[in-house]
């Protein structure tokens, strides 16, 4: 069993900056992939990016890449988001998910444990 919390969410103007946490339970975290995904509103939960057990590869989606950056040190049991060149659109509750698997996985459904969310709104 693992338990993921998020902090770091909050309220920014638009193209401001912001860094997610994610901090797990487990000391074997560097067993696991770890994706960041969010939700707005009345929209799905969407795939942000994912990083692989050891932190060698990373994946994100169209949307942010080149402004968000997904980085893990296993040693604190932690992965991060870095955001920068934040948009209104960037705006929802992001979550992180784990799975124990080296991989990179896009699909939620393939995440076995899942954060409580944090928020990030920001303003135009």
């Amino acid at each position: 069993q693992v338990q993921l919390v998020e902090s770091g969410g909050g309220l920014v103007q638009a193209g401001g900056s912001l860094r997610l946490s994610c901090a797990a339970s487990r000391r074997t975290f560097s067993w696991y992939g770890v994706g960041w995904f969010r939700q707005a509103p009345g929209k799905e939960r969407d795939f942000v990016a994912a990083i692989s057990s050891t932190g060698g590869s990373t994946y994100y989606a169209d949307s942010v890449k080149g402004r968000f950056t997904i980085s893990r040190d296993n040693a604190k049991n932690t992965v991060y988001l870095q955001m920068n060149s934040l948009k209104p659109e960037d705006t929802a509750v992001y979550y992180c998910a784990a799975r124990r698997d080296y991989g990179i996985f896009l699909d939620a459904g393939k995440y076995d444990y899942w954060g409580q969310g944090t928020q990030v709104t920001v303003s135009s």
